[in-house]
């Protein structure tokens, strides 16, 4: 019997915007830089990578892009070069104005403590992505959750 790979985090959110302008939230950084990092060096292009930036943090990454099916699906690899994952945006109309977004990160390794840890940051961490992106394009609020996760002065 095969073993399902459990080494992922999921976040999943309805936002009550049409598929083509929430897939837009996500590939231009214009948009993106609204809700979850504070710069990003271009909009996502299949084959292409880019550089995604958190100024508060003094922290930058380099993202590839490796699928981007219009309004459908994004996939990225991201990290540090010894701890690549893969994660999975995916983009599903339920109507005219309603789009589910469901981001999957996948490909987590070391022991069974370091998976745990890096599944429940991920998890955190796209759930705020997700929280901030319904905010900002339903009711246009900029409501700093990236930001205020690690605020300075906490130990």
């Amino acid at each position: 019997m095969k073993t399902q790979n459990n080494n992922f985090a999921k976040a999943e959110m309805l936002i009550r915007k049409p598929v083509s302008e929430v897939f837009q939230a996500f590939i231009d950084p214009e948009i993106t830089s609204k809700f979850w990092f504070t710069k990003g060096s271009e909009k996502l292009e299949e084959g292409k990578s880019t550089e995604w930036t958190w100024e508060m943090y003094g922290f930058s990454l380099t993202v590839a892009t490796k699928v981007l099916k219009e309004n459908q699906k994004i996939v990225i690899e991201w990290g540090a070069p010894e701890e690549i994952t893969l994660v999975e945006f995916i983009f599903t109309s339920l109507n005219e104005n309603e789009t589910f977004v469901s981001i999957i990160n996948s490909g987590f390794k070391g022991d069974i403590d370091k998976i745990i840890d890096q599944v429940r940051n991920s998890t955190e961490g796209f759930t705020l992505v997700l929280a901030g992106a319904k905010a900002y394009l339903e009711h246009h609020l900029q409501l700093n959750l990236v930001l205020d996760r690690f605020p300075k002065g906490l130990a």
